[in-house]
């Protein structure tokens, strides 16, 4: 009589597990929504430097991962991009490389790497989807890390043509949640914002929010994001990339962002825009039909209630948060 042989165990390494995103897929598989034949490994840059080759060579043979999502990067907001193009396009390009190749070199069924609404070309129609991302330049504020993340797509073509390996990326639009990076200046403008409103509410002063308000953006809560990286994982076997997104119809301007956030902090001073200040990329509308078509019924949390519980954290982790 033979022994029944259970599911193989899946050995899952999750690059950039300190993150905002890491921390957010951490606490929906401690949630209840890992699986008893998954191993979840979440690593950061003091378990290695990915943009060495050999550290990362050495930390995939450490753990053996049979697994891997990718979302190690150097990240930055609007102003640290305009800064450093030539950094973001170094780093990224070396961590991405040695992250694809080390998963081929050791037989890593799966990659799911992580790229970014900000790849799409500066010029196009709207709303964006999974076909238009090589169809001309991003936007010149952040070329670096656009054409970086961009590299990731034709590596993972390359390594499914020439090896059959089954990489694939996804392509969240605004992220946002607990474990963000809150700094005012590198962050990103809705953590940037909490912090102000943090600040401003401390100090009783005007709350300024850099730019006129009027450009849109869809933001995704980074627990919706972390169920479903956890579903592409598991079930989504295309190597073309697939758009993580909120509907079209729950884009908001800047402005409606930060009257969220005053609303969530109670924040009951005055609201300025400090138009001298760049707006960046007007709109960047995705489409998350194709998300659609596979997962009709996903609910995403509200907005209002996701940027609610985000304030909640920021305030009562605030000695510790990035910042």
């Amino acid at each position: 009589m033979t022994e029944a042989v259970g599911p193989v165990p899946k050995r899952i390494l999750v690059t950039g597990g300190t993150g905002l995103v890491g921390r957010a897929i951490e606490k929906v598989v401690a949630d209840g929504e890992g699986r008893p034949d998954e191993e979840w490994i979440f690593v950061s840059s003091r378990d290695a430097d990915l943009t060495n080759a050999t550290e990362t060579k050495a930390l995939f043979e450490r753990h053996k991962p049979t697994h891997i999502i990718h979302l190690a990067a150097m990240v930055g907001g609007l102003f640290k991009n305009i800064r450093y193009n030539l950094d973001f396009w170094r780093r990224n390009i070396h961590i991405n490389d040695n992250v694809l190749h080390s998963a081929y070199e050791t037989g890593v069924q799966k990659v799911v790497s992580c790229l970014s609404t900000c790849i799409f070309p500066d010029k196009t129609t709207y709303p964006i989807d999974e076909s238009m991302i090589h169809n001309g330049p991003p936007h010149s504020s952040n070329f670096g890390y656009s054409y970086a993340k961009r590299m990731i797509d034709i590596q993972n073509r390359g390594y499914f043509e020439q090896h059959g390996c089954r990489f694939t990326a996804v392509i969240p639009t605004n992220v946002f949640g607990p474990y963000d990076n809150f700094n005012i200046e590198d962050g990103h403008v809705l953590p940037g914002l909490i912090h102000k409103v943090y600040l401003a509410k401390q100090t009783g002063c005007a709350l300024t929010v850099w730019g006129t308000g009027k450009p849109r953006r869809q933001f995704i809560y980074s627990l919706d994001l972390a169920r479903l990286f956890l579903w592409v994982l598991r079930e989504y076997d295309e190597v073309e990339p697939i758009i993580l997104s909120v509907g079209e119809e729950d884009e908001v301007s800047i402005r409606e962002a930060a009257e969220a956030i005053v609303e969530a902090m109670d924040f009951r001073g005055e609201l300025v825009f400090d138009t001298t200040k760049a707006d960046g990329q007007f709109k960047k509308t995705a489409s998350n039909a194709k998300l659609r078509r596979y997962l009709p019924g996903f609910q995403f949390t509200p907005f209002r209630q996701a940027v609610m519980e985000t304030c909640t954290w920021f305030s009562a982790n605030y000695a510790n948060a990035r910042k």
